[in-house]
C-alpha cells in the first residue's frame, strides 16, 4: 500500500504533471461530489463522455466502499488523488478504516461483507476493472484500504 502511495506522491513533484487532491467525510452523500470532481479535472484531457462516465463510474464504486465497509459504525476521511500524465488519468481513493483481510477474495466477482445490516451486490471491484484500464487494491486489516486505478483518455482519437 505505501509503494502505492509513494509512486503518487513523487508525481507530485514531477513536471508535466497535473493533480488534484480532496479529503472527504465518509458520508455517503459524499459519493456524488467525488465523482463530479473527477470528472470536472479530467475535463482538461478532453475525455469522451464514455470515458467521463468509465471514470465516474469507478470512483463511485471505490467510494462507496470506502464509506460502507471502511467505516461502517463510525465517521472517518477518505483521501481523492488524481493525477494527469500525459494521456493517463491516474486515481487513488484512500480510508483508514478497517481494512480487508482479504483482497483476492474481495475481488472475486458477487463476494460482499454484509455492513450495516443490508445485502451488498459484491460487484464494486468487477465494476471497476471493467471501466479502468488498471486496479491495484492493497489493504491492511485496521489501517485501510488504498484503491489506484488508471485509464488512458483517448478523447474520441483512433489508437491502434
Amino acid at each position: 500500500m505505501e509503494e502505492q502511495q509513494k509512486e503518487l506522491d513523487d508525481k507530485w513533484l514531477q513536471e508535466g504533471v497535473q493533480r488534484m487532491m480532496v479529503m472527504l467525510e465518509s458520508d455517503s452523500r459524499n459519493e456524488s461530489f467525488a465523482r463530479v470532481c473527477v470528472a470536472s479535472f479530467m475535463t482538461r484531457m478532453n475525455p469522451t463522455v464514455a470515458e467521463t462516465d468509465d471514470v465516474k463510474t469507478a470512483v463511485s464504486e471505490a467510494v462507496t466502499n470506502s464509506i460502507v465497509h471502511g467505516y461502517p459504525y463510525e465517521k472517518g476521511l477518505i483521501r481523492l488523488v488524481c493525477a494527469i500524465e500525459k494521456d493517463t488519468l491516474t486515481v487513488q481513493i484512500r480510508d483508514w478504516g478497517r481494512g480487508i483481510e482479504n483482497v483476492k477474495k474481495a475481488m472475486e466477482p458477487m463476494y460482499s461483507q454484509s455492513v450495516r445490516g443490508t445485502e451488498r451486490s459484491g460487484m464494486g471491484f468487477c465494476f471497476m476493472e471493467a471501466f479502468m484500464d488498471d486496479l491495484k487494491v492493497s489493504s491492511s486489516v485496521g489501517n485501510g484500504t488504498l484503491v489506484q486505478m488508471k485509464k488512458k483518455i483517448c478523447g474520441g482519437k483512433r489508437t491502434e
